[in-house]
C-alpha cells in the first residue's frame, strides 16, 4: 500500500513554483502509523493559504485509497519568513544589528531543563480555565513588581489567543533582532515582553499542533535577549496541555501562580492546573482570587458577582497559600482594552485594586527573598491517585 500511496503523491504540485514535490525533494516522510497514513513535507516558502491547497491535493490524490480521517499531514520549516513576515521593513542606521525578528515554524524538542540566560526567577501564571483575567493580571503584576524596583519581562505564551500587545498598546509593533541574532523584546511602560501576536495578523487563526507551539515557546525563552531581568512572568494559555508541558520540561521554572475567580466552575479547572504543576514537581507560590468582587463606580459598594471567598476556601483544601484578592473595577477593564494598563496610571494610586496588586507583588517577591521557599505538598487529587509517590 505504501508504494501505491507514493505513486499517487507524485502528482502533488507546489502552487508557488508549479513544480512537483518530487522534483523539489519536499517529501520528508511517507508511511503508516497504525491505521493512519502519515505524510510529512518541507513547507519552506509556502504560505498558510498555499498549504491548504496542497492538503486538498493530497486528499484528492488519496481518495478511494485512504479514508479522509486516516490521513495525517505534517510539515516542517527551517525558515519562518514564509509563514510570518515582519511588516516593519524600514531601514535603520544599523540594519545589520536590527533585522526583523523571525520565529521558526518547526517542531519543538524536549531537552534537559536549563536556566534562561539573564533571568533571575521565572514564574508561570496559569489557570485551568479561560476568561479568568490571567493576561490582565500578569500585565498589572509585572507593573507592580517594577514599581517596587524590579526589572520584569513577560512571555505571552497563549499562542492561540495572544493579548499582551493589546494590553500594552503595542498592537502594530514588530520585534527586531540584534547583532547576536537574539530577538529584542518589545518594551512598554518599562516592561519588556514577547508575544506570538507580533508575528501574525490579529484575524488569523493559529491551526498548529502541540510540538510546533512548544518550539515557539522555546524560542521565546532562549532566543530572546532577556538580559538583566529579575522576574520573567509566563502568561500561559488555559488548560493543562502542550505549552505547559513544554515549558516545564525545557526551562528551569522557579514557581507557579494559579489564577481563579471565586466561582465554583472556575475553581474546578484551577485545581486541575495546580495539580498538574505539582505532578511535574513545580513549586506552587499560591493562588490569586481574581475578580474577587466588583467595586461600583457610582455607589462605591462592593458586589460579589462571582461569589465570595471561593479561592480563600480552596487554598486550605489544596495545601497552598492565598497570594492576593484582586477586585474588579471598570478602569481595570478599560485600561486593558485601551492599551493603558491599570497599574501604569498613577491616578489610581491608593485605590483598593491598586493596593491589592501592590500587596500581591510584595508577597510574590517575599517568597524568593527572606521567607521560606514555597511548599509543594501533595494536594487532594495527588493523594487520591498517588501522583506524588
Amino acid at each position: 500500500m505504501s508504494d501505491q500511496i507514493r505513486e499517487r503523491l507524485r502528482g502533488i504540485i507546489n502552487p508557488v513554483t508549479q513544480k512537483s514535490f518530487d522534483s523539489e525533494n519536499r517529501w520528508q516522510h511517507i508511511g503508516q502509523e497504525g491505521d493512519k497514513v502519515v505524510i510529512e513535507y518541507n513547507r519552506d516558502g509556502i504560505s498558510p493559504t498555499e498549504k491548504r491547497q496542497i492538503e486538498k491535493q493530497i486528499q484528492d490524490a488519496l481518495e478511494g485509497v485512504v479514508g479522509l480521517d486516516n490521513i495525517l499531514v505534517k510539515t516542517t520549516s527551517s525558515q519562518s519568513q514564509d509563514v510570518f513576515k515582519a511588516l516593519d521593513n524600514a531601514p535603520t542606521k544599523k540594519e545589520e544589528e536590527s533585522a526583523p525578528a523571525q520565529i521558526k515554524a518547526g517542531h519543538g524538542t524536549v531537552g534537559n531543563k536549563k536556566p534562561v540566560p539573564g533571568v533571575g526567577k521565572i514564574i508561570a501564571i496559569g489557570s485551568g480555565k479561560g476568561g479568568v483575567g490571567k493576561s490582565t493580571f500578569t500585565a498589572n503584576l509585572a507593573l507592580s513588581l517594577k514599581k517596587q524596583g524590579h526589572s520584569v519581562g513577560i512571555i505571552d505564551a497563549d499562542i492561540y489567543g495572544p493579548s499582551l500587545p493589546m494590553i500594552f498598546g503595542k498592537r502594530e509593533e514588530k520585534p527586531r533582532s540584534n547583532a547576536e541574532k537574539k530577538i529584542i523584546p518589545v518594551e512598554a511602560y518599562g516592561i519588556r515582553f514577547m508575544s506570538f501576536g507580533f508575528f501574525i495578523n490579529e484575524s488569523d487563526p493559529v491551526i498548529w499542533r502541540g510540538p510546533m507551539l512548544g518550539g515557539v515557546l522555546s524560542q521565546f525563552l532562549f532566543d530572546v535577549d532577556w538580559t538583566g531581568t529579575d522576574y520573567l512572568l509566563i502568561d500561559l494559555p488555559p488548560g493543562t496541555g502542550d505549552i505547559q508541558l513544554s515549558m516545564i520540561q525545557n526551562a528551569h521554572v522557579d514557581g507557579a501562580i494559579i489564577i481563579s475567580t471565586p466561582q465554583d466552575v472556575a475553581l474546578l479547572d484551577a485545581k486541575k492546573g495546580l495539580e498538574m504543576f505539582r505532578k511535574m514537581n513545580l513549586p506552587i507560590l499560591g493562588m490569586v482570587e481574581n475578580m474577587s468582587s466588583f467595586i461600583c463606580d457610582g455607589c462605591g459598594k462592593t458586589h460579589y458577582i462571582f461569589g465570595k471567598g471561593g479561592v480563600e476556601a480552596a487554598v486550605s483544601q489544596l495545601d497552598t497559600k492565598l497570594l492576593g484578592q484582586i477586585p474588579l473595577e471598570i478602569s481595570l477593564r478599560t485600561g486593558s482594552d485601551e492599551g493603558v494598563p491599570y497599574m501604569s496610571n498613577e491616578a489610581f494610586a491608593g485605590r483598593v485594586v491598586w493596593n491589592s496588586f501592590m500587596e500581591t507583588a510584595k508577597t510574590v517577591h517575599q517568597y524568593f527573598n527572606g521567607t521560606p521557599e514555597p511548599t509543594n505538598k501533595p494536594g487532594v487529587i495527588s493523594r487520591l491517585f498517588g501522583l506524588n509517590k
